[in-house]
């Protein structure tokens, strides 16, 4: 295919990279098979994973169904524009299993639909089964969407980068990270923001993303990705566009802060739709500086280009070292649903200022996290606790709310 966004050796290194896991059916045929429960139950039953994921089906039993709180409330959907809920902070399995004995406890939150972790893709979270039993946890007995990030500033073994090499030909600049591990060279945006969720991506380091996003998929059934860059947008939406069952979506830090920011990036996702008209690209989250008027500008725009299967999504609340800590987008949430344009309600925090629910919360290495799996799982306990909140008080205003699938059915 001839495209205005990638090269055709950009192209050919991609699908050489793809072919040396066995090709689109192949990924997608691994992707089917090891989301199943049964397999990744069977995966972590030898570990302390396996205990987890005992436990947390017992608590899901506690889990309350929107439909007993729409029949008490007399709730009727009367008004077009329907919320999507979602909740950020799923920082790996023991801080989801404690999230969820919150919630057990409580015994009246309804659970988000879409739930993100921010979690670096090591090879020690692919492959020892933390992420296999988060998926397990979130996906399986939850029924929620689980969005995993890829990090591109991650150390890797060097057979990583140098697999890449091999299979595309193309050499990719790394740097000895410690512990027999080697990480992107980062030269331009500095250690923070270079690591931060990837938004550095120099030369050919697309191919890291999709790399490890192919690996993850193919390991645990992992299928739905957070992503943060212009460059690894258009290769996620070119490698994706054959993988059915992988998707991905938009960060805010892509900066789709205005309608001319929007339209370059449907213009992108334009040119890699698949056969059916839909693209490998799930949901965008607006950035934090639009004005209601123009998400609704948005979600009309996005009717123009015909795009199938696309959500919008906007923070309500945010942590305090991502933004203004008095930022509330609530309210404006309620003017966008009025206006019958369907939206995500996203929660990057609860807005009450914990020392904890901050976005460097996200970067802590393994063991400080481990250390602290009370306080996380609590911080995002709160969290859902204020998206069921606001999503119960746009309920009564007549408007349909999407939860997870145990709180629905």
């Amino acid at each position: 295919m001839k495209s205005n966004y990638l090269s055709k050796s950009e192209m050919t290194a991609m699908d050489k990279l793809k072919d040396s896991y066995g090709g689109a059916k192949a990924i997608s045929q691994a992707i089917k098979e090891k989301s199943q429960y049964d397999h990744r139950r069977k995966s972590v039953a030898d570990n302390s994973y396996g205990q987890l994921l005992n436990e947390a089906e017992g608590f899901a039993k506690k889990f309350p169904k929107a439909e007993k709180y729409i029949k008490k409330n007399n709730i009727k959907f009367t008004k077009p524009g329907v919320s999507t809920t979602q909740v950020s902070a799923w920082q790996g399995s023991k801080v989801i299993h404690n999230c969820m004995k919150r919630l057990a406890e409580n015994g009246n939150v309804l659970i988000p639909l879409e739930q993100i972790t921010v979690m670096a893709l090591s090879d020690d979270y692919i492959y020892n089964g933390d992420l296999m039993a988060a998926l397990g946890m979130t996906e399986n007995i939850m029924g929620a969407r689980f969005c995993v990030s890829n990090l591109l500033g991650t150390p890797l073994p060097p057979k990583r980068f140098e697999n890449i090499r091999k299979v595309t030909g193309v050499k990719i600049d790394t740097v000895d990270a410690g512990d027999g591990l080697h990480s992107l060279v980062l030269k331009n945006m500095g250690t923070f923001f270079g690591n931060f969720c990837g938004v550095e991506v120099g030369n050919d380091n697309h191919l890291v993303y999709v790399d490890t996003i192919t690996r993850a998929a193919l390991e645990t059934g992992a299928n739905f990705f957070l992503n943060p860059s212009w460059s690894t947008i258009v290769a996620a939406c070119y490698y994706g566009r054959d993988i059915k069952n992988m998707s991905f979506k938009v960060s805010m830090f892509l900066s789709v802060q205005n309608t001319i920011q929007f339209r370059m990036l449907l213009n992108i996702i334009r040119e890699f739709l698949r056969e059916d008209g839909t693209s490998a690209v799930r949901e965008i989250n607006i950035g934090n500086a639009i004005s209601p008027e123009k998400f609704v500008e948005c979600g009309e725009i996005l009717k123009e280009y015909k795009i199938k299967g696309i959500s919008l999504a906007a923070h309500i609340r945010i942590n305090t070292d991502l933004g203004d800590k008095d930022f509330r987008w609530f309210d404006n949430a309620v003017k966008v649903l009025s206006c019958g344009c369907d939206m995500t309600i996203k929660y990057e925090s609860n807005g009450e200022c914990h020392p904890e629910d901050t976005i460097a919360s996200y970067f802590l290495p393994k063991n400080e996290r481990e250390e602290k799996v009370e306080v996380l799982g609590e911080v995002l306990y709160n969290k859902v606790v204020r998206c069921d909140q606001d999503a119960k008080e746009i309920m009564k205003l007549g408007h349909k709310v999407e939860f997870a699938k145990i709180s629905a059915q």
